[in-house]
């Protein structure tokens, strides 16, 4: 299995990036907050979780170790396939997740696309002896924004769009959070914001 890539940022895409190892270009699906760190021409290391499927092998990358080992244990749980592990780390850092595993908060699991509250309910039963004690919540755990002015715009709408929300639902909860970007806007936050905005209170 490949732990982790190292090497030039070759492509970043709404969903993924792609990074050159030795003249070869593998490609990583990330979270918006991953692909925020990213840079064209940059050097890059990412931590890397393999998926293995008859008919492909999909890389998945990550921020660091931690949001890998969370994104592999979620999968344990019952209806939790890739896409949907990923999405949860994309709407909940890995402290938030656990807390809200541990604290039994359905309400934060649901606002992740695809978890309603029975999907919830069961990640809670069977992750909550296992998923280990969050700790502090940073005073600024986010990714901040790799342009100025308003390129958070476009980065919170394609990690909505990758998220499965439609292009008119995310020009709406980038609209719902534009008050929020004030100074040097957090692209992660800002990106939690917006899909709190569009999930069912």
């Amino acid at each position: 299995m490949i732990a982790f890539v190292r090497g030039t940022v070759a492509d970043v895409t709404l969903g993924s990036a792609v990074l050159e190892v030795g003249g070869v270009g593998l490609e990583l699906q990330c979270t918006p907050n991953t692909l925020a760190t990213l840079h064209v021409g940059a050097a890059a290391t990412l931590p890397t979780s393999m998926v293995v499927r008859e008919d492909s092998l999909t890389l998945f990358g990550f921020l660091d170790d931690d949001e890998k080992t969370l994104f592999e244990l979620v999968q344990t749980a019952s209806g939790v396939g890739p896409k949907l592990a990923q999405a949860m780390l994309a709407v909940l850092p890995p402290d938030i997740l656990r807390r809200a595993v541990a604290t039994e908060d359905v309400k934060a699991l649901t606002a992740v696309p695809g978890i309603g509250q029975k999907g919830a309910q069961r990640i809670i039963l069977e992750l909550k002896d296992r998923i280990g004690a969050a700790g502090p919540v940073p005073a600024h755990r986010g990714v901040p924004a790799t342009g100025q002015g308003d390129g958070w715009r476009t980065q919170v709408h394609a990690g909505l769009v990758g998220l499965g929300w439609s292009a008119k639902e995310a020009d709406r909860a980038v609209d719902a959070v534009a008050p929020e970007a004030d100074g040097s806007p957090d692209v992660a936050a800002l990106l939690r914001s917006a899909l709190r905005s569009l999930s069912p209170t």
